[in-house]
């Protein structure tokens, strides 16, 4: 095939393999039509590569065009469409550089980069008018994340013979940096200042969301587990703060919160981590997954580093860190995908486009909260192999990031609905506010302690805790975990929250044993002060009392809220994030009465 394809002879031949339902409803769309510009809005995981080159292969067929140009956001992206092309029988060259001028022989076209493009646009619009084009520019939005990236494209592939837009979910852009080749409409957004129609979205000429590919059994359903806890932080004045992630109050307190949790000196991390590497041998002892793995996201390559060594530490075994400016990047996301590594950490370099169906766990240790983001690195877990595989994702349990998985999850539950429980107790979300600013005066912050405890699972745009009184679930029961349908939310919460105390206790033994040499210790630690050890207790005494406000609250029918306002009248002082070990012991004694 590809020696015919050389000699320009013979063209391609589709796939034989059968097109899923909505890449034949979008392919019939586009014979239709037979439209210069095309846009196609497909979740992640539902095959828009397959589509794009079925497409390449039918109009190289015909003779419509004569060369395919394929833009993608990343360089292992290259390898990963060429491989794709060349299992339809198109060869493309993913190496082809701007320092070489025409396109090389023997090929029927090439894979290149937004940055490669906006580096040489006069090249590659000389590539592309050379011959009849189909240009198809992979996850789109790209040629917005600057001014100059979209002119490059206009300017590369305004002459064009056909172009291809793709993208895993709509996506908004200012009203004066619109992408080249894409229809908007106003989509009432309501910016910073309260303004109507701040931001445009992109129009599809065809959509295929999540809740229809979870119908059609292409996507996992995804269960959602926030994670809140305390986080400690000395602000730009020299103050110690103490805030909860799911009770932090105004925006710039949460975002301090936030960015405490996820420093990796903390316990957070290190406890979520446990938690995921839990769910991980549980999907491969008892979930059907023999080779099911993880995806740690990081803010940034630092943190990354910092979060593979917590990963080594926690589980025992190192995992695959996978860094944008390293070489063999490429290779070691090859080597996670084809793999039996448990985990892998890293930025950015697998939220978008990358093929890893083995993935089912991520955990979202990131500032990163936009839209697209969210739902490009969640698509990357969701792939569906089998009917019965499911996917999950840890968050912390901040309110950008909870908006963003109902909206999600809104979508699954339209297809598959779990049972519903009776009145559940459950905690209503704010509406997703804009998107935030930094807290001012961050120079001096520093992040002091943080720690961790499951807080809910959302069902329905709501957050059920499993606290006491839940229905229990039985032992056969629990191998059905997060799939929905099969448990009511209050189960799933409930199992949940069960795991993740005796997750706590398994911690707690081992490093009992790391303190006693009945465990060899795998790194050095600096000895705690008599100050740590004090944050320590409190932390433990915030969460007992948490537990105990549960129970008090299923036992006399009053919301929690309204037990901590008693707790505080009876014992005053400050809210228990910020209250002194003694304050703390005082109403954890005056719950024990109360019950």
């Amino acid at each position: 095939m590809a020696s015919a394809a050389r000699a320009g002879a013979v063209a391609p031949q589709t796939t034989s393999r059968p097109l899923r339902v909505w890449q034949q409803a979008a392919l019939d769309r586009y014979e239709e039509q037979a439209p210069k510009d095309f846009l196609v809005t497909a979740t992640p995981g539902a095959g828009k590569t397959t589509f794009a080159l079925t497409l390449a292969a039918r109009l190289l067929q015909r003779r419509e065009v004569a060369r395919v140009v394929v833009v993608c956001p990343t360089d292992h992206l290259r390898l990963q469409w060429a491989d794709a092309a060349d299992r339809v029988g198109i060869v493309l060259d993913p190496g082809l550089t701007n320092a070489v001028g025409p396109v090389r022989a023997g090929t029927q076209g090439y894979v290149t980069t937004y940055a490669q493009v906006a580096g040489k646009p006069m090249l590659h619009a000389a590539r592309a008018t050379a011959v009849k084009t189909l240009v198809i520019l992979d996850e789109v939005h790209h040629a917005g994340d600057g001014l100059s990236w979209g002119e490059a494209i206009e300017e590369a592939y305004g002459f064009a013979a056909r172009r291809l837009c793709l993208t895993g979910t709509p996506f908004r852009t200012k009203p004066d940096e619109r992408i080249p080749f894409v229809r908007y409409e106003e989509d009432g957004f309501e910016g910073d200042a309260g303004e109507a129609g701040a931001g445009l979205v992109s129009r599809a000429d065809y959509t295929y969301g999540y809740k229809e590919a979870l119908a059609d059994s292409v996507v996992r359903p995804v269960v959602f587990a926030a994670y809140t806890g305390t986080s400690r932080w000395r602000n730009s004045a020299g103050e110690v703060v103490a805030a909860s992630l799911s009770e932090a109050g105004t925006r710039s307190v949460e975002m301090a919160a936030w960015r405490t949790a996820l420093d990796p000196k903390g316990q957070w991390v290190p406890h979520v981590i446990a938690a995921m590497d839990d769910r991980i041998t549980h999907l491969r002892e008892h979930g059907g997954m023999p080779d099911a793995a993880g995806l740690v996201l990081a803010s940034d390559q630092d943190d990354a580093r910092a979060y593979a060594k917590i990963v080594r530490r926690v589980t025992g075994k190192a995992p695959e860190l996978i860094l944008s400016d390293d070489p063999k990047a490429s290779k070691k996301i090859e080597r996670f995908a084809t793999g039996s590594a448990r985990i892998a950490v890293c930025v950015r370099m697998i939220s978008e486009g990358v093929d890893v169906p083995r993935a089912a766990v991520l955990a979202w240790m990131t500032s990163y909260r936009t839209p697209l983001f969210f739902a490009q690195a969640v698509g990357r877990v969701v792939r569906s192999r089998a009917t019965h595989e499911t996917a999950t994702v840890f968050l912390p349990a901040v309110r950008p990031l909870l908006g963003l998985a109902a909206s999600l999850e809104k979508e699954r539950n339209h297809v598959m609905p779990p049972p519903k429980a009776a009145d559940p107790e459950a905690l209503d979300l704010d509406p997703l506010p804009p998107e935030e600013r930094e807290p001012v005066g961050l120079k001096q912050w520093e992040a002091l302690e943080a720690d961790a405890r499951f807080a809910h699972v959302l069902h329905g745009g709501t957050a059920h805790t499993g606290s006491d009184g839940a229905v229990a679930v039985a032992a056969e029961d629990e191998d059905f975990l997060g799939i929905p349908g099969l448990l009511t939310a209050e189960q799933t919460a409930s199992l949940l929250a069960r795991r993740d105390d005796e997750l706590r206790l398994r911690i707690a033994q081992r490093v009992h044993d790391e303190d006693t040499g009945e465990l060899p210790v795998v790194e050095d630690h600096p000895d705690e002060d008599d100050a740590g050890r004090s944050w320590r207790d409190a932390a433990e005494l915030r969460r007992e009392i948490n537990r105990l406000v549960s129970r008090v609250s299923a036992k006399t029918s009053t919301p929690h809220a309204v037990v901590h306002t008693q707790l505080r009248q009876h014992v005053p002082g400050p809210p228990s994030a910020s209250a002194s070990v003694d304050v703390l012991r005082a109403r954890r004694e005056r719950l024990r009465t109360m019950l």
